[in-house]
């Protein structure tokens, strides 16, 4: 059964105090998110990270206050959540891509099917159930939850790898998807059960 798992959002600006777009306790995901990057490195799962890769006058700014804004430091993964063999799939419509490792999906919306590329790239990763960690929990990674379970595939959501703005609102979106059909596990038993 092929596996992939799918690191959401996991950015300066939302993961730690000084970022623009903070979500609190994001930081405590952060060893979570680097084991399981790590791990399917190790035994061949392909990694989606999505990230947030805003223009300067983004029309989600009309929203949220600006963050993740391409090239800046808070746009970025921290090192410990990036592998190696990495590639990256622009938003730019066609954009060609390699898989690797680590694929790194750009995105302007919070919802990642938003890429119009991303797609192709399900279709290419053949994946047979996805594993979805990151944050925060009632935006983005809802959003590629439900998306992701709309492909039919099984979906797990991994509860001490992701964080939520507001831990009531995380509540209501792990209980959306699982209404939906997904599962909430911890990360042990998708780690070799360390």
């Amino acid at each position: 059964m092929r596996t992939v798992f799918v690191d959401v959002d996991t950015q300066m600006d939302f993961l730690f105090p000084a970022g623009a777009l903070y979500v609190p306790g994001g930081e405590r995901i952060l060893p979570a998110v680097a084991r399981l990057n790590q791990y399917a490195a190790a035994h061949d799962i392909p990694v989606i990270s999505t990230t947030d890769a805003h223009l300067e006058n983004d029309a989600e700014f009309r929203d949220w206050p600006p963050h993740c804004v391409a090239r800046t430091t808070g746009q970025l993964k921290p090192a410990e959540t990036l592998l190696d063999r990495r590639t990256t799939l622009t938003v730019e419509p066609g954009a060609a891509f390699e898989l690797a490792d680590q694929i790194v999906v750009e995105k302007r919306m919070l919802d990642v099917f938003t890429n119009p590329n991303f797609d192709r790239l399900l279709e290419r990763l053949h994946a047979d159930q996805y594993v979805v960690y990151g944050v925060s929990t009632e935006y983005c990674v809802r959003c590629a939850a439900l998306g992701l379970l709309a492909t039919g595939k099984p979906v797990t959501l991994l509860a001490d790898a992701i964080a939520a703005v507001k831990p009531e609102d995380g509540a209501r979106a792990l209980n959306e998807c699982v209404a939906r059909g997904a599962k909430v596990e911890t990360s042990a038993p998708w780690l070799g059960g360390c």
